[in-house]
């Protein structure tokens, strides 16, 4: 997965996620909204076949609402892979 930041203000991040597809996104998306300070947590695809997931979020700090979401998603990824592997 690439990551192009294409606009960064401390209360707004635009960037777009090449290899990503809606699974991850919404996960993201998500677990974006579970932070009461995210006002605005999005993706858009503007081609369902060839085009790249177009983030935009903004938060009182954008940059670590998103750092902090992306925490939480690894933390729950690796409980998911723990118990899977307890099977």
């Amino acid at each position: 997965m690439e990551l192009t930041v294409l606009e960064s203000k401390k209360n707004r991040i635009v960037f777009e996620l090449r290899g990503a597809d809606h699974t991850f996104c919404n996960a993201l998306k998500q677990e974006l909204w579970q932070d009461e300070g995210v006002k605005v947590a999005a993706y858009n695809v503007n081609h369902p076949l060839v085009g790249v997931p177009k983030f935009i979020v903004e938060a009182a700090d954008a940059k670590e609402a998103l750092h902090t979401a992306v925490a939480r998603l690894q933390k729950r990824n690796k409980e998911f892979l723990a118990a899977f592997e307890k099977l």
